[in-house]
């Protein structure tokens, strides 16, 4: 969770709870204009398998679904149930732009690149006015280094900053060499975990977050000689904003090397320099899901695997929506299940809640001691949390938040930091799982 301020006592590299709420809310108002980069290079099937261990539906009940229980389905992160249900509409009317567009976010969920292209494609050839599908496609080649195809959907869908962002990589973009990374030592644990990474040679500290893509301060920039190829204005929820677009020629984490690396940042975001002593940026989902990544907190060690291996047994299924927001499957409090937004920068909190997921979970905040953070009054709570069956009591806070909305799901709530302090977490993005080993 980075953003432009602090919060009470949380002092973080980077910034505030509410300043980067915003930057998620206007990710998702405004075509996600705040994306800076991204990319997978793993498909993967295994989010049905285990989602289906993890929740499973009946055959029965997604095979006579109409449109309306596909939708419910869908709504309620049945993700699996709700392809077979979309399925059967499209079975009835092959002509529906609507099931078809469905089909293909859940497929993008689940990285399956070939079918996420087929349904996308067909949705757009019915409904040519359907831009959330053009992104969504864009989003699908961009995650396999096809940035081609992606920049001509996304002009025609009217994103001209990430349209720009892509076109400013000549070459094969993301490409990998050295080793596997790991386990590269944090630097530090709290208020964030951070590790030493070079950009062109210059090496400096940056937080790792997962609700974050990946940037660095103007500082930075110009220490590791990265000279703007374009200039856009990004409206990160308080304006717009000057914000610089260019190509990072080598990204070094430990034994990994990749180049090749489009980059946006601004004058406001980071203002640290290497040398400072002071994390110069963040690297994010959008350099992890290139990887098996695992960010250990108890070994405070970050590992980043080219070749994947089984991290242990599967806590729970995974998910990303475009363009970096990892998803996966648990509970908050005495809720039902359902799909928790991961986002591991926030500072001191475990949780996130809105007001409605919060008496969902009958999770009680502390009203007595209310805290403001941009405007935005939220309280404290202690909240029972789940990531598949590994449960945990944590702090966290619940406010007027709407971070989690914009997916077209719903979500339970937003899962943080202090969740995965006692462990760690691996996401195994060639499988799409996510496992937390050992339970609290």
């Amino acid at each position: 969770m980075v953003g432009a301020g602090k919060r009470r006592n949380r002092h973080a590299t980077g910034g505030s709870l509410a300043s980067h709420l915003s930057v998620i809310i206007a990710t998702h108002e405004e075509h996600e204009v705040f994306n800076v980069s991204r990319r997978a290079v793993l498909c993967g099937a295994g989010a049905a398998a285990a989602l289906s261990a993890v929740a499973p539906m009946t055959a029965a009940r997604a095979a006579t679904a109409s449109d309306s229980d596909a939708d419910k389905l869908f709504t309620e992160g049945y993700f699996a149930a709700a392809d077979r249900a979309y399925a059967a509409v499209l079975r009835q009317d092959p002509a529906d732009a609507y099931a078809w567009a469905q089909r293909g976010y859940i497929a993008l969920l689940s990285n399956r690149f070939a079918a996420a292209e087929r349904f996308l494609s067909r949705a757009i050839k019915l409904n040519s006015s359907d831009t959330v599908s053009m992104t969504r496609l864009a989003d699908c080649y961009v995650r396999q280094d096809d940035f081609t195809p992606a920049v001509a959907l996304l002009r025609q869908a009217g994103d001209q900053i990430d349209a720009t962002l892509y076109s400013a990589v000549s070459g094969s973009p993301y490409l990998i060499t050295g080793a596997d990374s790991g386990p590269v030592s944090f630097q530090t644990l709290d208020p964030l975990p951070s590790v030493t990474a070079s950009v062109n040679g210059t090496a400096a500290p940056f937080t790792l977050d997962t609700g974050a893509t990946f940037t660095f301060s103007a500082a930075m920039a110009a220490a590791a000689g990265i000279s703007p190829v374009a200039t856009v204005l990004v409206n990160h929820g308080a304006g717009p904003v000057t914000s610089y677009i260019g190509v990072v020629d080598s990204l070094r984490i430990g034994a990994v090397e990749i180049a090749n690396v489009p980059v946006m940042w601004d004058d406001g975001l980071f203002t640290a320099a290497p040398g400072d002593g002071e994390s110069v940026g963040v690297i994010g989902t959008t350099v992890f899901y290139h990887f098996q990544t695992t960010m250990d907190y108890a070994g405070r060690a970050l590992t980043l695997r080219r070749a994947a291996s089984a991290p242990g047994p599967v806590t729970a299924p995974l998910w990303l929506a475009p363009d970096h927001f990892i998803f996966s499957w648990g509970r908050v409090g005495e809720s039902a299940p359902g799909p928790l937004l991961i986002d591991t920068g926030g500072i001191g909190l475990g949780a996130v809640l809105s007001t409605a997921q919060a008496a969902a979970g009958d999770v009680v905040p502390d009203y007595a001691a209310p805290e403001s953070d941009l405007g935005v009054t939220c309280y404290p709570c202690t909240a029972e949390v789940a990531l598949g069956n590994v449960r945990r009591a944590v702090p966290g806070v619940v406010g007027p938040f709407t971070a989690t909305n914009g997916f077209g799901f719903d979500a339970e709530g937003v899962l943080s930091h202090e969740f995965f302090k006692p462990s760690s977490i691996t996401f195994d993005f060639p499988a799409m799982t996510v496992t937390v080993p050992g339970r609290p």
